[in-house]
């Protein structure tokens, strides 16, 4: 227990060393506002994912899921009986042809919500839809007709029958004929959280019209799910891509019996126990489904799908970031606190002198860095929170694409992680130097030292140094086998364990190599004469002096660069994942079909309107064929497309560089699909004849396989292209080019299917953007640190030189040359340190994204090069500024005062 003269003699001590306590407090400070605000900055992260996803679902309490699609109208009026349930609604979609004033549009549509929580769209204009003749367009296309509420338009679709019939243009409107009717546009609504982006919006019409619509439908006459990544008319075959596209668009296409989500509102909303009973009755009234869960859960679950089951954002960008904010918090602590107490061992001695026992020294010490950590720690949670507030305020200012929250999202944890931290990792920091000070005999104490002294340069020092960084790189090593292996959890903690390991081992040694380092580097700049000559001898003079002082900027440049290698990294890596995923930015799909059910040719002015449209890059025709195998297998779905063609719009070039006449490119979805996994040749007939193709398998995650129009001759002749594909330009915004091309084809007249792809994979990349965006104001307080770090050592080692700088100058060097040796030396030293800390950052880096990413495939080491410029240069400027302004100040002291001085 402390007595009480130990408590007064620490807290007098503190006073009267203020100015040194303040740079160690500082960096606590700087170190604990980077946990703190990388802790809150992941709950942002991961609330702004789950809420991007989670749009569709509004403001609803529970859904209700079946990965089949096989729930009814029957279950969503046995889910609206259940206690407790306010209102219930199906989430189903079909299509209509809106035309009006010579424009038509090909329009997505939805049924109105029984209760406004249920819908993501709001009304900007009138009311909602309440007769099977009204309809409440989105604010897009009520612009483009030039309409608003009261006015009427005209919808045309085809009601199933017996026999083929002619519409009045002479298009046959396959099964049935043709109903045309007059709806009163009855509201405007808006889209504000992007939830039906990717199909260009929805219009909104009763739930009976909806379902007389989906009525009509052919059994496999549908459309695919607006947004969808794969094309029209193919439903999905599996559970989990099924959930994907139903999350990608709100839109369940399947037919009038099928559908994948009920979203439920409760009596009770936010009722625990409510929630509860409410999720067991909804099962037992729903045998059918899936589960039930909250729409925060279920876009959770959808995150995690993208990487088939792994959550990237937590994984990634908060439980790694933290992970490294907690290890080199602890480190730059740990470097300050110790030159810090090394300073004070005078004064320490002193104590021993007048009767202070080894015991009094040591916990005086401790008391002393609790009292730090714990005063320093407040400090920077509430710093962090400032930082991670005011980033809140300023980001609406910014066209991100995603809602954040308005304040900080507190919680216990964050505050007490933090706190915690901060405390233990400056004790842990004190527990070495304030041993060593109690272990010195008190005349032996007395005599001069340079701090942070010369003790434990030793050799098991080294053999530590060397075991630590080799373990830890070995660790590093099997944390990316075991991610690559798909055991990302435990691959992770082995990668940041062993990074961390390896990191310490490296600065730990840092004594014995890197002074040699450092004075090797300054010899080549010794022709600038004494002074650069002076500062390379200097390097090797005090060996911990100079690895100390380098160390902490190793500390932060290897943040720096790993956070900006790992990101850019990642984003190359899901980058490939989302072109695997979404291969065509946009697809156009005749509405027309033939006698045998298939899409006809898109118009050729269709085509012709497209060539205008600003933005749009490349339209090509693709041929849509369900080729029959001779094997009696499935029949394969096959995009049929000019290789130069499929080059020029495809977000996944190998495909075309892998197509060629005699070869079917079967994409890894397609192969899983059709049976076709392993195969080699593959058998399809047609009214052209049989034709055996080598089987291709290529990466993508496409669901049509790709073959040539040289092959479809020989297979189907005379096969009409019924899709034109086209890509979007990167530096056009993905939604305005959409609303472009949907503007183009209502002015021919023509009805054309326009699924924009490109906007849910725009949306994909907007999250990312955000989340990196983030990382990068995270890595703004990492290189604070680092400078904090390199001031305190730096500053402290002038002050222990005053001694020795005024030596040099009472024997003939002058002001200006004892600012270029310190100012050279400075630079030296953090050059060093900075180069290593760019290397060690970029394998880092890369070992982290490549374990947490490999569930999507090769990681790519990325080199952010002017990143990479950019820290280089912040090192250089940080040894200077820090060596400089120290030296001000020593060269303004008299060589004879210095000289006298204890």
């Amino acid at each position: 227990m402390l007595t009480s003269p130990t408590l007064r003699l620490t807290l007098v001590q503190m006073r009267r060393s203020v100015g040194r306590l303040a740079a160690a407090g500082l960096a606590v400070v700087i170190s604990t506002a980077f946990v703190a605000a990388t802790l809150q900055a992941g709950t942002v992260i991961t609330r702004t994912t789950y809420d991007q996803v989670a749009a569709q679902y509004a403001d609803a309490d529970l859904v209700v899921f079946d990965r089949e699609g096989t729930m009814t109208a029957a279950d969503v009026d046995a889910v609206r009986d259940v206690d407790g349930v306010a209102a219930a609604d199906g989430f189903q979609g079909a299509y209509a042809e809106l035309v009006h004033g010579g424009r038509a549009v090909y329009q997505s549509l939805v049924g109105a919500p029984s209760d406004p929580r249920l819908s993501p769209l709001v009304l900007a204009d009138g009311a909602w839809p309440d007769r099977p003749d009204r309809i409440a367009l989105p604010a897009d296309a009520a612009e483009l007709f030039g309409v608003g509420v009261g006015d009427t338009i005209t919808s045309t679709r085809c009601i199933q029958g017996e026999r083929p019939a002619v519409d009045k243009n002479g298009a046959e409107c396959f099964g049935g004929r043709q109903a045309v009717e007059r709806l009163t546009v009855s509201g405007v609504v808006d889209d504000p959280r992007g939830a039906y982006a990717a199909g260009g919006g929805v219009a909104v019409v009763t739930p009976k019209a909806l379902r007389d619509r989906l009525a009509s439908v052919p059994a496999d006459g549908g459309k695919a799910d607006a947004g969808s990544a794969d094309g029209a008319g193919r439903k999905k075959a599996d559970a989990a891509d099924g959930k994907k596209a139903d999350a990608a668009d709100g839109t369940n296409t399947a037919g009038p019996a099928g559908m994948r989500t009920l979203v439920v509102a409760l009596d009770h909303p936010g009722d625990p126990a409510a929630v509860a009973a409410a999720r067991d009755a909804l099962a037992a009234a729903v045998p059918s489904a899936t589960g039930v869960t909250t729409p925060r859960e279920y876009a959770q679950d959808v995150v995690s799908a993208i990487s088939d089951g792994q959550n990237i954002v937590y994984l990634v960008f908060v439980l790694a970031l933290a992970a490294v904010s907690l290890v080199v918090a602890g480190l730059v602590i740990a470097n300050t606190f110790q030159v810090l107490v090394a300073q004070r061992s005078h004064t320490l001695a002193l104590l021993r002198c007048v009767g202070a026992g080894t015991g009094q020294v040591y916990r005086g010490v401790l008391l002393e860095a609790a009292v730090l950590g714990t005063v320093a720690s407040a400090g920077g949670i509430v710093v962090g929170s400032l930082l991670v507030q005011a980033g809140l305020l300023v980001a609406p200012n910014f066209d991100l694409g995603v809602t954040l929250p308005r304040s900080v999202p507190l919680s216990l944890p964050v505050v007490l992680g933090p706190l915690g931290v901060g405390l233990l990792v400056t004790l842990a920091a004190a527990l070495a130097p304030a041993r060593a000070a109690s272990r010195v005999a008190p005349l032996a104490a007395l005599r001069p030292s340079d701090a942070p002294g010369r003790h434990g340069t030793g050799r098991g020092r080294g053999v530590l140094a060397a075991l630590a960084t080799l373990g830890g790189l070995v660790l590093l090593g099997a944390g990316v086998a075991l991610g690559m292996d798909g055991r990302v959890d435990v691959g992770l903690f082995a990668t940041v364990l062993g990074g961390s390991v390896s990191l310490a081992g490296v600065i730990v040694g840092s004594v014995f190599w890197l002074p040699r380092v450092a004075a090797g580097f300054g010899r080549l700049v010794g022709a600038g004469g004494p002074a650069a000559r002076l500062a390379s001898a200097n390097a090797l003079r005090n060996p911990r002096r100079t690895a100390a002082t380098s160390t902490a900027l190793l500390i932060g440049v290897t943040l720096v660069s790993m956070m900006t290698t790992g990101a850019a990294s990642a984003r190359a890596a899901l980058d490939d994942e989302l072109d695997a995923r979404f291969p065509v930015d946009l697809q156009l799909t005749g509405t027309t079909l033939d006698r045998d059910g298939a899409p006809a040719a898109v118009p050729a002015v269709v085509t012709e309107a497209l060539a205008d449209v600003d933005g749009l890059g490349a339209v090509v025709p693709v041929t849509n064929l369900s080729a029959e195998r001779a094997d009696g297998g499935r029949p394969v779905q096959v995009a049929v497309v000019d290789p130069a063609d499929l080059r020029a719009v495809a977000n996944t070039p190998a495909d075309a560089d892998l197509l060629r006449p005699g070869t079917l490119v079967v994409p890894e979805r397609a192969a899983r699909l059709y049976g076709l996994e392993g195969a080699d040749t593959v058998e399809l007939t047609g009214p052209g004849g049989d034709l055996t193709l080598d089987v291709v398998h290529s990466g993508s995650r496409s669901d049509r396989a790709y073959l040539t129009p040289h092959d479809l001759d020989a297979l189907a002749p005379d096969h009409p292209a019924g899709e034109l594909w086209a890509g979007v330009d990167d530096e056009h915004d993905a939604a305005d080019v959409v609303t472009a091309v949907q503007d183009a084809v209502s002015t021919t007249g023509e009805t054309v299917g326009i699924a924009g792809i490109v906007v849910q994979r725009s949306a994909y990349q907007q999250i990312i953007d955000v989340i990196l965006a983030i990382v990068v104001g995270l890595l703004a307080v990492a290189v604070l640190i680092a400078l904090i770090g390199v001031a305190n050592t730096l500053s402290l080692s002038v002050i222990d030189r005053t001694r020795e700088n005024a030596m040099l100058r009472a024997i003939g060097l002058s002001r200006g040359q004892l600012r270029a040796t310190l100012a050279v030396e400075g630079m030296v030293i953090a050059g060093v340190g900075a180069v290593l800390g760019v290397l060690l950052g970029l394998l880092y880096g890369w070992a982290g994204a490549t374990t947490a990413l490999s569930t999507l495939g090769t990681v790519p080491l990325v080199v952010p090069w002017p990143d990479v410029a950019a820290v280089l240069g912040v090192a250089l400027v940080a040894g200077l500024v820090a060596s400089v302004v120290p030296a001000r100040a020593a060269v303004r002291i008299r060589p004879v005062a210095a000289l006298a001085t204890e």
